[in-house]
This record gives structure tokens, C-alpha cells and sequence, in this order.
């Protein structure tokens, strides 16, 4: 819908894992002019990555590997910002912008600069902009612009990544526990137990009735093959 009213193409798209994002694409240096994206942050779905929890896995066989699909992992939200902005340093052309949005809880003026600088960072991406948008009374989110305005250095990667966060694991897991405060604030409220009991009862009751309904579905259909065979 966006692409259709502004004119554009509609875009390929490409399922990969970014924290993988060497094996996935060549490395030809400096790509793209903009980077537009709204990671996951586990507040819906957890994000994952490839990969196993099991120490020692077995090789895909050479005759399973054109369909195979790669087994996945919990992908801890310290580390999607970090391979974000790492990709975006190592493939941004000089100038360019990454944008993305970050989930935020909603913030006095007095605390507003230190919400900033919870933000995740990288030495080659400068920070231009932090537009915070209230979506609830405790919920909102962050509209994040960032410019590339320094070359980046391959045998720094890991120095980049440590340093992505001005808080160090304070600030990660801030984004990380975003879920969990909400929930915690959402308890204080007067009558939330009431509430979550309601909409509890009400998601058993259909689905109850999906039940009844699919149960009903397969009996016509029985009757409707046994006339059928009937007939015949």
C-alpha cells in the first residue's frame, strides 16, 4: 500500500538472519543510502537468530540442503541493536541515514536527555534525531534517525558491538525488560485482575466455539462423502 501510493516499485524481498549478515551477502563495502526498519523486541514475538541451543550439531547431508530450514535460537535484544548498527556502519554510504524505531515508556521533560542516551550507539553513526510518540498512557516509542559520518574499521567490529550501549548492560536490559515493565505497570492499575480474568475467560469461550464449530464442519462433510458414496 505505502510503495503503491508513492509511486514506487514494489521491493524484493529477502528473508536473512542480520547477525549472519557476511554469509548472506557478498561484502562489496558501502551500499545502501537508507536503512528504514522496526526490529523486534520481543513485546509481541522474541526475536531469533540461526543457529542451535545444543552444543554439537550434525551436518545437514548435501541432498537435504536446498530446502532445509535452519534451526533457530532466542536473539537477546542487546544484540539485534548491536548487529543492526553495525551493519548499517559497515554498509551505509557516507551520509546516509539508518532510521528505526525503539520501543520507550513514557518520560518527563527532566528525563528526557538521559532517555537519549539510553539509545544504543556506534562511532561511525551520529545521532540526529529522537522523536518519542505516545501510543498509552505508559507506552510509546521512539522514531530513531542516526547518519553515517565515519569510515568503518573491519578489525574494530567487536570493539564497536561492546560499546554499543553508553550504559553498558543497564541500558540493554532496559529495552530487554521493556515487556516486563509494562506488564508490572499494567498490574498497579485498579481492577487489572478483573480484567485479565475477563479476557481470559473470553479467549477459552471461543475458542471453545472454534472447537465446536470445526467438529460440526467435519461431521457434514462425513455425511456429504458418505451420499456421495451413496450415490455413486
Amino acid at each position: 500500500g505505502n510503495f503503491v501510493q508513492m509511486g514506487l516499485a514494489r521491493p524484493e524481498l529477502v528473508r536473512a538472519d542480520n547477525s549472519l549478515h557476511r554469509k548472506h551477502f557478498r561484502d562489496v563495502g558501502p551500499l545502501y543510502d537508507a536503512i528504514v526498519c522496526d526490529p523486534p523486541y520481543g513485546i509481541r514475538a522474541g526475536a531469533r537468530q540461526c543457529g542451535s541451543r545444543r552444543e554439537v550439531v550434525a551436518p545437514v547431508p548435501e541432498g537435504m540442503r536446498h530446502d532445509h530450514i535452519a534451526q533457530t535460537k532466542p536473539y537477546a535484544v542487546s544484540d539485534v541493536m548491536a548487529d543492526l548498527l553495525d551493519v548499517a556502519a559497515r554498509t551505509l554510504v557516507m551520509g546516509s541515514r539508518l532510521v528505526y524505531i525503539i520501543p520507550s515508556v513514557s518520560i518527563g521533560d527532566e528525563e528526557e536527555e538521559d532517555a537519549d542516551v539510553d539509545l544504543p550507539r556506534h562511532p561511525c553513526l551520529k545521532l540526529l534525531y529522537s522523536c518519542y510518540q505516545p501510543l498509552q498512557m505508559h507506552l510509546g516509542r521512539r522514531v530513531v534517525t542516526m547518519q553515517k559520518t565515519g569510515e568503518y574499521d573491519e578489525a574494530r567490529r567487536e570493539e564497536y558491538k561492546m560499546h554499543c550501549w553508553a550504559k553498558g548492560a543497564e541500558g540493554a536490559d532496559r529495552v530487554a525488560k521493556f515487556k516486563e515493565t509494562l506488564m508490572e505497570a499494567a498490574r498497579k492499575k485498579p481492577g487489572y485482575a478483573e480484567k485479565a480474568e475477563f479476557k481470559s475467560k473470553k479467549r477459552r469461550e471461543n475458542k471453545m466455539l472454534k472447537k465446536a464449530a470445526k467438529k460440526e464442519l467435519d461431521c457434514q462433510q462425513g455425511l456429504l462423502s458418505e451420499e456421495a458414496g451413496g450415490v455413486a
